[in-house]
């Protein structure tokens, strides 16, 4: 396989986009780092096929040293930075790719370098403590945390409206890492706090995700970052958007907030929030790796398969493996003007996903192949499960390389193995 070893700035500038997640560059003092070209995300341009390269062996020198600390003193913006933290790659360009001790991600090319040191000390996360401290000071006044066993929940909504979204990431939390591990994939702890952001209002929200997301943030109620390892949303009860910040805040209970968001029409707006929260976790505990390249059928089919909404339950998370009705509805839809090749392009490559023409039905599809290799070949979806998830960063296959990663897996005969996934999906009721 022929890989381009590009520079950081190269590599920056093709930043994978995943669930709506997008770039731009910022201040140093506001809250995505690194540097970063015109945003790429649902719709946009596709980031250039070469983007992805790097050279085994500079990752492989880099790995010796991956528990080490780096400090990174660099010029940016006319001002001295200092950020200490974990390199995981270095371009050939001299660039590096660091994860910061808040799990930010930080691309510093090598004319903003000033001075790169090295300790043998290891690696270790801020504290909750540190990560609150730090998180408060960026963002808007008014914001408070609330704490979970795995999640720091920031917000200026209710605090009921806090608590509800704690639990609820909790409970998907605890299904979400149970049903892998009963399946025999081993997750790993999160090595970092689960961090989600809750504005009060939609105009609050939208006014905070307008650098990452642009105008889209309009038509987006929720998000996952790849490089900030954050989750953004608003609250979803309309209560703080009618009344106003505060207005309902002493009132309104758990129970009133779970109460309006069971409803059927709220289903699909829920399901957003555990989508993106689906996101998060994969790429904490290791089904995914951040920036790997890790096939968007993969991750938004898992994405998709756990969102079906579970409100009936404090505890449990029922739902997770349920049919999804609005994806089987796209995907019939999708059935009647199927190209032949659809399961090798899906496979392949990501474009479907990003073509706003397309992309309803590559989520369909991407749901559709998850479930029913889920149900029909547990074994094997398991072992491709475990070649994704040992991607490195920035390193990206080429379509021949994905492909025939599936079929080492799945077998070589793919149209026995789609004919096979029709008359399955067809069936269900």
């Amino acid at each position: 396989m022929n890989v381009r070893r590009p520079g950081v700035r190269e590599l920056l500038r093709g930043c994978f986009a995943l669930a709506f997640f997008s770039c731009r560059r910022r201040s140093s003092r506001e809250l995505v780092p690194g540097r970063v070209g015109r945003r790429s995300g649902a719709g946009s341009r596709r980031p250039p096929d070469w983007v992805w390269g790097l050279a085994a062996a500079l990752l492989a020198s880099v790995a010796m040293n991956a528990w080490a600390v780096e400090t990174v003193l660099f010029r940016r913006n006319n001002q001295e930075q200092t950020i200490v933290g974990r390199v995981l790659v270095t371009a050939k360009d001299g660039g590096v790719l660091l994860l910061a001790r808040d799990g930010l991600l930080w691309a510093v090319p090598p004319d903003e370098q000033i001075r790169i040191s090295r300790d043998d000390a290891p690696f270790s996360p801020l504290s909750r403590e540190e990560f609150a401290s730090q998180l408060l000071r960026l963002l808007p006044a008014g914001f408070e945390v609330h704490e979970t066993a795995n999640y720091l929940v920031f917000h200026n909504t209710s605090k009921a409206y806090a608590q509800w979204c704690g639990a609820l990431l909790e409970r998907l939390f605890t299904g979400f890492t149970n049903y892998w591990q009963r399946r025999g994939f081993q997750l790993s702890k999160p090595e970092f706090p689960l961090i989600a952001v809750v504005f009060a209002d939609r105009k609050g929200y939208q006014e905070f995700s307008r650098e990452e997301l642009g105008e889209a943030g309009e038509k987006i109620i929720a998000y996952y970052s790849l490089m900030t390892n954050r989750m953004t949303m608003y609250d979803l009860t309309g209560l703080e958007q009618s009344s106003g910040p505060g207005a309902s805040r002493s009132r309104m209970t758990t129970g009133q907030i779970n109460q309006i968001l069971a409803h059927p029409e709220a289903e699909r707006t829920v399901a957003t929030i555990i989508h993106e929260a689906t996101h998060q976790i994969a790429f904490n505990c290791g089904l995914h790796q951040r920036l790997s390249d890790c096939p968007l059928w993969v991750s938004e089919g898992i994405a998709i398969y756990f969102e079906t909404p579970d409100l009936s339950s404090s505890k449990g998370w029922k739902s997770i493996g349920a049919i999804n009705r609005a994806r089987m509805t796209q995907f019939s839809t999708y059935l009647k003007n199927r190209p032949p090749d659809s399961l090798r392009t899906l496979i392949e490559k990501d474009d479907r996903f990003r073509n706003p023409q397309t992309g309803l039905d590559a989520y369909a599809e991407a749901w559709a192949l998850t479930y029913f290799l889920l149900k029909q070949r547990p074994k094997q979806y398991l072992e491709y499960l475990e070649r994704i998830s040992r991607k490195k960063p920035l390193l990206r296959d080429e379509p021949a390389a994905r492909l025939q990663e599936f079929q080492a897996v799945f077998g070589q005969d793919l149209q026995t193995l789609d004919a096979e996934f029709l008359r399955f999906m067809t069936k269900l009721r």
